[in-house]
This record gives C-alpha cells, structure tokens and sequence, in this order.
C-alpha cells in the first residue's frame, strides 16, 4: 500500500509541479519513501522535470541513467539534450551515453555525412575513452574506422590528394590505438578485431596475443551452452587458426591445441579437420613424421578427421592418408596396397602436385605390364608441372616430347593448292598434323587420328603397320595446339585410318605424297629415305 508522502509526491507530480517531479524521481531512481528502485519510472519523472528546467534533474540522468535503460524510453532522441548538458557539465559518462543513442538513432541524430557523429559527440566520446571507459575506448575505435573522421578536426579549407591520404593514416592508426587500448582492458570484441587483423597481416606473435583470450572464452561459452549447441562457421574458422598458430609456435599446453581444434573440427571448419587429423598422427602437412612431439600418435583418430577434410575438398588429407598407409609400424592390419594407391590417386584427382608426381611415376614404372600406363603417366606428370612441380617436369621431359614443326611438312604446306587441299582433305590434314607436332613422314601417313588424340597428348604408335619406328608421347601444352589437333581431328570422325580406309594402303598414300609433293629428285630422296617398306 503507498505511503501517504508518496501519495502526495505523486499528485504534486502530474499536476507538473517540477520539483515533486524532480523529488520522485528521485526515490525511484535510489529507493526511499516507501518506493523501490525502478529506473525507467525515475527516468521518466527526471525527464518531466528537466523539461521544466530542474537543473538536477538532467545531472542525475548524465550520472545514473545507462544506454539501456535510456534506449527503451518512448522517445530516446529527446534524451540526448540531458546527457549533453551532463557531458557539459564534467559527467563524463553522461557523453558515451549522448554518443550511443545518436548512432542508435535511425533518424534526425546523426547530422554528419554516412551517419557520422556530430564532432561534439565525437569529442564526448574521445574524452569518455580517454578517461578510462572500456567500452567508449572500443566503440571510438569502431567510429574512427567506418567513418574515417578525425577527432580534433584541421582547420576547414581546400584539401588536396596528399591531405587526404595523411588525415585517413592519422585516423587509422587513432583507430587501432583505441582498439588496443580497448583491448588491453578485455574487451573481447576489440581483442578479436586486433587478432583478425594480425591474421590478414600474418602477424603471428600480435595473433596469438589478442586471439587467445579470445578462444578460451570462445570455448568456454560452447561449453556451457549444453550439447545442443552449435558453433557459429566465423568462431570455428577462429578457433582453427588459434588452434594452428598454437601448435606451430609449441608455447602452448597441448590439450588446449586440441581443444581449440576438436571444437572447430566438430562445426565442420575443413582447416581444422585436417590440423587436427595430422595432429592426431604427429605428421607435418606434408605427411611426414614430426620429430620430438612426445604425444601418442592416435592414427584411428587421424583418419577419422582426414577422411573427413578430404570429402571436404582438401586435397593435401587424401595424400597423409596415404602415407599413414604406406607407413611402417602403425598397427592399422585394415589397410592394403590397394587402399593406399585409392587415397593416393584422390588426392591427385584433388590437385594435389605432390601426389600427382608420385601417381604418375608409380604408373610409369608399371608400362611394362599395361603399355597404355604411359599416357596415364604423361597425364598426371603434366597437371604436377602445370602446378610449378619441377620433378614432375624433369620426369615429362623424360618420357614425353614437345610439338616441335617439322620443316619437311613446313615446306608441303606451302606447295599444296587451294584445289588440291580441296581434292585431297585427308592428306592436307595430316600435313597439317606433321607440320604442328613435329611428325616423320611415315608417322603421319600411317597414323590412326581417332587413337592418336588423347586429350593431353598426341600417341604416335604405328608399330603394327611400321616396326622400326618406336611409340612415342608429344604434349599438347597450349590451347592453340589443342584447337589445331580438333581441326585436324575433326576430318577423320567416323573414318576408318587404317590401310581398308577411304585414304588406300600404305603405298598408295606414299605414291600420293611424292604425287602432291613436288621437290626434286635430291630432296625427295632425303624426304622418303625413313618411309621404308612396313610390315
């Protein structure tokens, strides 16, 4: 039941007498007189008599009244008028306050261009950080950087090009000041935004600095929230780099490492997947093994989070798959020969050059039992090369030829007519052919088209009709060599090659080349000197 001195403050209030306003308001705002403390009641009864020019009134909602009491009243942008005569008046918390109810305001608060802080509040806050606040400290440095303004404003006047730039570095490093000094009180959010920065920087020391109060809490939170709980994709991709940096600096417990790791991992982060895979096996990312860690190596574990990464799309879990496979002393009886060409031949289908190189030597070395294994080979060595591996390079050069131009095909080119390449499509193509890739003139007159093209390389193989020339690879490394060979290709679709063909037997091309090849009797010697007679 309401006191009497209440119910006489209370009348005296509505009917706007300014000081029982300021009186009751007053008792809400602390307790007293029968009443209980409920500050949005004082804030309303401090607002009516601040209106009414009690100075007192606005000095007690600059020093009692919080943002979030003051945000939920009917109309927060009236208040603002308060807590800048408070800010007037030495309050310094009363300006922070002024400064977030302008930037909450969605209109008529924020005068400035993109929404900025008029240069008095900018000022409040500045004086709030800089006496202390945490929070002003951290929300001036989130002003500073999206609105580029700068606290103490130069003298108004034509700016060129070099004051721009100048004013934009002063106020990116008053910024990154106040984040660090925000920071440095523990404020989460700024220590996040400093070690997301040092990420992008690759500052590891200023990384680990700032994100690892930042993974304990993190953590911490997940915990608590009970197992239904999910870890955001943006907190695990953070966790996956605090885990990593950690592990890599080896200053850190190695149960949080794991930790950090587990819980990233587990929101499907595929970084984190793999990190923990090869961690769980003591391997470096190459899939060779660590020296030192003291750590049982927990293989059933790494293979689980390997396989995992790997569906995922990283290539490099599919190749410390197969090394853990291929590795001695594991104790996992489950894994065959075969299992491990399975993973190693993943991860080259993935990209990854290192197992490409290893795929294709492996085939290589196996022609002798499936002679086609050297086009396969030449496929893998040439995605190895095309990623930089110089191994991989060395090795196609080995096996496999560039398409160098044949000078002798050259020179038919040049004799053959517009007529006669009309008359004789076939031959004309395969001069082409010769002309492009380097081709002998036996090579090119006895080869099958539609066998030869394999994509990536040309097979010249005419052993069955010609034995004394040998199989041979030629690359194709350039589009305009791949355009050329489907011009060309596109001639033979549905034609048989062979010596029951539409183009006759052997010595009927011969007879046609020497027909349509006019050179001397010398040169077409040294032309058909290696056409000798075929099998």
């Amino acid at each position: 039941m309401a006191t009497k001195e209440e119910i006489t403050f209370s009348r005296a209030a509505r009917a706007g007498k300014a000081s029982a306003q300021l009186i009751l308001g007053k008792h809400y705002l602390f307790g007293g007189a029968g009443l209980k403390q409920n500050i949005p009641t004082a804030l309303y009864w401090l607002h009516r008599a601040a209106i009414r020019n009690e100075e007192q009134a606005w000095t007690l909602i600059g020093t009692h009244v919080p943002f979030d009491i003051a945000v939920q009243a009917q109309d927060p942008m009236q208040l603002c008028v308060w807590y800048e005569r408070a800010f007037d008046a030495g309050i310094v918390q009363a300006g922070l306050v002024w400064a977030k109810l302008l930037l909450s305001s969605t209109a008529g608060g924020i005068s400035e261009v993109n929404n900025a802080l008029p240069p008095k509040a900018l000022a409040a806050l500045e004086k709030a950080a800089d006496s202390g606040i945490v929070e002003a400290q951290w929300l001036l440095a989130q002003e500073l950087k999206r609105t580029g303004q700068l606290v103490s404003r130069p003298a108004t006047g034509p700016a060129d090009a070099a004051d721009t730039a100048t004013a934009g570095k002063v106020v990116e490093k008053g910024a990154l000041e106040w984040a660090t000094r925000a920071a440095a009180n523990g404020v989460l959010q700024a220590q996040r935004a400093l070690a997301d920065r040092a990420w992008s920087m690759q500052d590891r020391s200023a990384f680990l600095r700032w994100a690892t109060p930042v993974a304990y809490a993190i953590a911490d939170q997940f915990s608590k929230s009970g197992p239904s709980a999910e870890l955001s994709q943006a907190d695990a991709a953070f966790l996956s780099h605090c885990a990593k940096i950690m592990h890599d600096s080896g200053a850190f417990d190695a149960s949080d490492v794991e930790r950090f790791g587990e819980l990233a991992a587990q929101a499907g982060d595929k970084d984190a997947q793999f990190s923990l895979g090869i961690w769980c096996a003591n391997m470096d990312e190459s899939g060779e093994r660590l020296i030192g860690p003291t750590r049982k190596s927990n293989y059933k574990k790494s293979i689980r989070w390997l396989t995992r990464a790997g569906e995922g799309g990283v290539a490099k879990a599919w190749y410390v798959l197969y090394k853990i496979c291929v590795r001695p002393n594991t104790g996992l009886s489950q894994f065959s020969a075969s299992q491990a060409q399975r993973y190693l031949e993943r991860a080259a289908e993935a990209g990854h050059a290192t197992a490409q190189l290893e795929l294709g030597t492996a085939i290589w070395r196996g022609r002798h039992s499936k002679e086609s294994n050297d086009v396969l080979a030449a496929y893998w060595l040439q995605k190895a090369a095309a990623q930089g591996n110089g191994d991989a390079l060395v090795f196609l050069r080995k096996i496999a030829t560039r398409a160098t131009p044949a000078p002798w095909a050259q020179a038919a080119q040049r004799q053959l007519t517009h007529d006669l390449v009309g008359t004789y499509p076939f031959f004309a193509a395969r001069i082409d052919l010769a002309a492009l890739f380097g081709l002998s003139l036996p090579e090119v007159l006895l080869l099958d088209l539609n066998a030869a093209d394999q994509g990536h390389c040309l097979l010249i193989d005419i052993r069955p009709l010609h034995a004394r020339i040998k199989r041979r690879l030629i690359l194709i490394r350039t589009a305009e060599e791949r355009l050329a060979l489907t011009r060309i290709t596109r001639h033979f679709a549905n034609i048989d090659c062979g010596p029951n063909g539409p183009e006759g037997n052997y010595r009927q091309r011969l007879y046609l080349a020497q027909k349509l090849i006019p050179v001397s009797s010398g040169q077409r010697k040294a032309l058909l000197k290696s056409a000798v007679k075929p099998i």
